[in-house]
């Protein structure tokens, strides 16, 4: 097991790891919408998604992934009704590739923000 830590994405806020690889898996804490120095991105869900998935594909690619070996994705709304803006850009983000995915509404998130995303992926040097 591997406790993955990148400076591209923001520093964990409490006890636990950026992501953790074991037995050719990354497994990503929930990615909310800060930068990597720690800011809150304005409460805007276009823009608060694009980060979330930046910073997403920044801890993937940290742990020799990608968002291409994305096997499963769960996201965390506030409302519902941002679903369809955050497909998109989702989209735009996973081109072609379509891992499996949950997406939950909830009622808040850490530090109030739009959206949330964990997911799952393959290592790509792993045989």
């Amino acid at each position: 097991m591997e406790i993955i830590s990148t400076n591209t994405a923001p520093a964990a806020i409490g006890p636990y790891s950026q992501a953790i690889k074991a037995n050719g898996l990354v497994y990503t804490s929930g990615q909310i919408a800060l930068t990597p120095e720690g800011e809150l991105v304005e409460r805007d869900i276009k823009l608060q998604t694009r980060q979330v998935l930046t910073n997403l594909r920044n801890v993937l690619e940290s742990a020799e992934s990608s968002l291409d070996n994305v096997i499963k994705v769960t996201i965390y709304l506030e409302n519902m009704e941002d679903f369809g803006i955050v497909n998109v850009i989702y989209a735009e983000f996973f081109g072609d590739h379509k891992p499996v995915r949950s997406t939950v509404a909830v009622k808040t998130l850490p530090k109030n923000v739009l959206v949330e995303m964990d997911a799952i992926a393959s290592v790509s040097d792993y045989h």
